[in-house]
């Protein structure tokens, strides 16, 4: 009897020890990829900061959040429906569904993106006034609209690449996408300066196109045949789930629209500038994780959508090899958040560090909300993805209301941690009483390390601004050793490098 348990317990430690691992391989090579990504969007950052200054940046995010929410109301939410039917169907091994959803997803693709694409045109002229109170943005917004067509298509693609857990392919994507793009649009925006963030803009939708279809092609999935018609049909169920996520994500994307339009009604176009240089900082370090999380974690825990058990245990590896893998970077960008700002972008964009330092506070605490929202949209709960995102936004567009009033230009960073705050409240409460979610002790204990170092930095910042340097950079060294020690890094990064020697 003692032995059986002794193995059973030898078996449950391996089975996680492979988990933890998993999670950790993915965040590694999507993380390498991001890095990639990150110079080069340095170099376009400090090129466009350069040529077209905090009122171009501005633009840029307008324009940005126009695309955005138009892509969300084409896509229907689609293709991540579509991510989490492939990855069932990879699951299974089902070669026919494999084959039937990567057709669907394809096909219905190109009509929402069609029909997204002309519904903008017809728009442009509405959208222009609604936006900047004149039509002069019309003719780039009209131009924009190709943009919807291609995201659209490249998101069908990448779907197909995700669900089938082709990490390695979705890393070369992220960094091949962008280094074309980036090639071939900043000497648009030198020769045409502001008035080339259009096109910019579309050149770096037309190269992820071209990278996906060439991954996706890679993917040994049969030939299924059937009539569009019958594929209208079989759409049905997937388009229930993809209009609820569509719904979400649309008020994800609305907000940041109503957020530029209210900065840029109450400050002006350079705050908007402001605002679109620290949320980009903001994220730089942590979105590595983001990607990484879209990329395989949530295909991995549709798979284990059925057992709440196991799907909570793999949200708090997550959360933990999450948080020691972001302390570190969120601090360093907290502590020297003033000569980054400068080597990144120009001396006119430092304004924005009241912004930053309190959006930094809200994007750790997005490293352990982000993990638990994806539980809903892995059990497909819909209505309630939709109602944690209203209530998120609103909360999130009347902080920065009255943030902007009172405050300035740090109320919106101020508003910004605000709204993690309440949002964290309540996915957690959702999650623990609808789904049995619970923090672990080691995820648990990472969170707390990571809030008490954060805050310290912080608070360290603005109490001693003279002195507060060589404190914070201990507190990086620290919280850096203790994550190494924790991650075991050594270990895993030799494995990791071993298993991508092999093929994928």
């Amino acid at each position: 009897m003692k032995l059986a348990e002794e193995n059973g317990a030898k078996a449950s430690t391996r089975i996680e020890d492979r988990s933890y691992y998993q999670t950790l391989r993915s965040t590694f090579i999507m993380g390498g990829s991001s890095v990639m990504n990150i110079l080069l969007g340095i170099v376009r950052n400090k090129v466009l900061a350069i040529l077209v200054n905090p009122s171009g940046m501005g633009l840029m995010g307008v324009y940005q959040s126009i695309s955005n929410l138009a892509l969300t109301v084409s896509g229907m939410g689609v293709n991540e429906s579509g991510t989490r039917q492939v990855a069932l169907a990879f699951k299974t091994g089902n070669v026919s569904s494999i084959s039937h959803t990567s057709l669907l997803l394809r096909r219905i693709a190109f009509i929402t993106g069609v029909g997204g694409m002309a519904l903008m045109l017809i728009l442009s002229n509405r959208i222009s006034s609604l936006t900047f109170h004149n039509r002069e943005h019309a003719f780039d917004i009209a131009l924009l609209s190709l943009s919807i067509l291609f995201g659209t298509i490249s998101g069908a693609q990448v779907a197909i690449i995700q669900g089938a857990r082709k990490i390695r392919y979705l890393a070369k994507i992220n960094v091949l996408g962008p280094f074309l793009g980036t090639v071939l649009s900043l000497p648009i925006i030198y020769f045409l300066r502001i008035r080339g963030i259009a096109s910019y803009l579309i050149i770096m939708a037309l190269t992820n196109v071209v990278t996906s279809w060439w991954y996706s092609k890679k993917i040994t999935i049969p030939e299924a045949k059937a009539s569009w018609r019958k594929l209208l049909i079989d759409a049905r169920p997937l388009m229930g789930l993809g209009i609820a996520l569509m719904m979400g994500t649309l008020i994800i994307f609305g907000t940041s629209y109503l957020l530029r339009i209210l900065i840029i009604g109450h400050l002006g176009l350079d705050a908007a500038g402001q605002f679109q240089a620290s949320s980009l900082l903001s994220t730089v370090y942590v979105g590595i994780l983001f990607k990484a999380m879209g990329a395989d974690f949530y295909p991995r825990l549709s798979a284990l959508s059925m057992n709440d058990k196991e799907s909570c245990n793999l949200v708090n590896e997550q959360i933990e090899a999450g948080l020691l893998l972001a302390v570190p970077g969120v601090l360093f960008t907290l502590t020297f958040a003033p000569m980054v700002l400068i080597i990144l972008y120009s001396n006119d964009f430092l304004p924005a560090i009241n912004i930053l330092r309190w959006q930094i506070l809200g994007v750790l605490l997005q490293v352990v909300t982000w993990p638990m929202g994806y539980i809903l949209r892995a059990k497909s709960s819909g209505g309630l993805f939709i109602t944690t995102e209203l209530y998120s936004s609103v909360c999130y567009i009347a902080a920065t209301w009255v943030g902007i009033k009172y405050i300035g230009l740090a109320g919106i960073g101020i508003a910004y941690f605000t709204y993690n705050v309440l949002y964290f409240v309540l996915i957690y409460r959702i999650v623990h009483r609808k789904y049995a979610f619970s923090f672990i002790s080691k995820s648990y204990k990472a969170l707390m390390i990571a809030l008490i170092a954060t805050a310290a930095a912080f608070l360290l910042a603005y109490l001693i601004p003279r002195y507060y340097l060589p404190l914070n950079i201990i507190i990086i060294i620290m919280a850096s050793i203790y994550s190494y020690r924790q991650l075991d890094f050594s270990k895993w990064v030799a494995r990791i490098i071993n298993s991508l020697k092999r093929k994928d």
